[in-house]
């Protein structure tokens, strides 16, 4: 959702405030698993209630997200490990605030708008997931794919605004806002791969596939793609 001029300004500006960090020493790795602990504390913080508070940890977790890729770019550390590695991370930080909100709506009283709040957490963590992981398989199978309405940037804007703005008055209409966008984007990207793929069989309808011409499934074992591996060194979304 953010365009290409928004990210380069981010980009830069995160280039311009780890440059301390990278003269002391930090490593995009050691960066990454600094945001991780960030993003768990915050999860701590939303547990016992207090999701104003975990809202602007997470809004500073979520810029913290940019310090690795920065890192990497300031240091030419770039690498395929450390880009998998990060996305690995980021997907385990996206959980365990997921959590984070849930067990803090688990002490509240039993009720419908419990049990609603409780299925939109869990559809909003599920949806986030799946984002990610379309374009993951998209990706290794060589696909580009950087179309979506969510990435993580959003998601992490939409929730820490909400738990800023609204708290507990707002929260199941943030979830649901999350959970609506966080699944429509996987939709939205499972479209975009089929239409990707129907095109290309179109294209080159006596390439290797299936009897009907149509791109054969791939079993995922992919080690040597040299499209996986720039994609998993291009600049990490999700």
């Amino acid at each position: 959702m953010f365009g290409p001029r928004v990210q380069q300004t981010a980009r830069h500006i995160a280039e311009m405030v780890v440059r301390p960090l990278a003269a002391i020493g930090m490593t995009p790795n050691m960066a990454t698993v600094l945001g991780l602990l960030l993003n768990a504390i915050t999860a701590a913080v939303l547990a016992m209630g207090a999701l104003r508070l975990g809202g602007v940890l997470l809004l500073f977790a979520g810029m913290f997200d940019m310090v690795d890729g920065a890192l990497a770019r300031v240091r030419n550390q770039k690498t395929t490990f450390g880009a998998f590695f990060d996305s690995t991370l980021d997907r385990y930080s996206e959980g365990i605030v997921i959590l984070g909100v849930i067990l803090y709506v688990n002490t509240l009283p039993s009720s419908t708008e419990k049990a609603w709040t409780l299925a939109l957490a869990y559809i909003a963590g599920l949806g986030s997931l799946m984002v990610s992981y379309a374009r993951a398989r998209a990706e290794g199978l060589g696909l580009e794919m950087k179309s979506g309405l969510m990435a993580r940037p959003e998601r992490v804007l939409v929730l820490a605004v909400g738990l800023i703005l609204g708290a507990e008055q707002w929260l199941i209409w943030t979830l649901l806002l999350l959970a609506v966008t966080s699944v429509f984007t996987s939709v939205q990207r499972i479209v975009v791969v089929w239409l990707k793929l129907s095109r290309a069989a179109h294209q080159s309808p006596d390439a290797p596939g299936t009897p009907d011409g149509s791109p054969a499934r791939s079993n995922g074992n992919r080690p040597d793609s040299m499209n996986t591996a720039q994609s998993l060194t291009s600049e990490h979304r999700s």
